[in-house]
C-alpha cells in the first residue's frame, strides 16, 4: 500500500524483501527500472478501474426510458422556470 504521496509525486511502498526482489528481477528481465516496471503494470489497471467506475450500465428498459425522455422531455416545473428567469435578469445586470 502507498504510505505517502508528496508534492514531488514520490510514492513510498513498504514491501517484503522477497517481493522487492521478485519485482526487481522481473524489471531487470524487461530492461526497466523498478519504477518503470511497476508503472507499466499498474497504470493500465488504474485507468481501467477509473473507466469502470465512471461507466453506467442501464438495462434495456432503462435505456428505452432515457431515450424516450430525451425525445419527449417533461415540462420544466414552475420553480425551475422562475430560477431561469432570475438567472437571465442577473446576467443582464453585468
Amino acid at each position: 500500500m502507498p504510505r505517502a504521496l508528496t508534492e514531488s509525486g514520490r510514492v513510498e511502498l513498504r514491501l517484503r524483501p522477497e517481493d522487492k526482489a521478485t519485482l526487481t528481477r522481473a524489471a531487470a528481465l524487461k530492461r526497466l527500472d523498478l519504477t518503470g516496471y511497476i508503472l507499466r503494470a499498474a497504470l493500465p489497471k488504474a485507468e481501467a478501474d477509473i473507466a469502470e467506475a465512471e461507466r453506467m450500465a442501464l438495462s434495456e428498459r432503462d435505456s428505452l426510458r432515457v431515450l424516450a425522455l430525451l425525445e419527449n422531455p417533461p415540462p420544466a416545473p414552475e420553480r425551475l422556470r422562475r430560477a431561469a428567469r432570475v438567472g437571465d435578469i442577473l446576467s443582464l445586470r453585468r
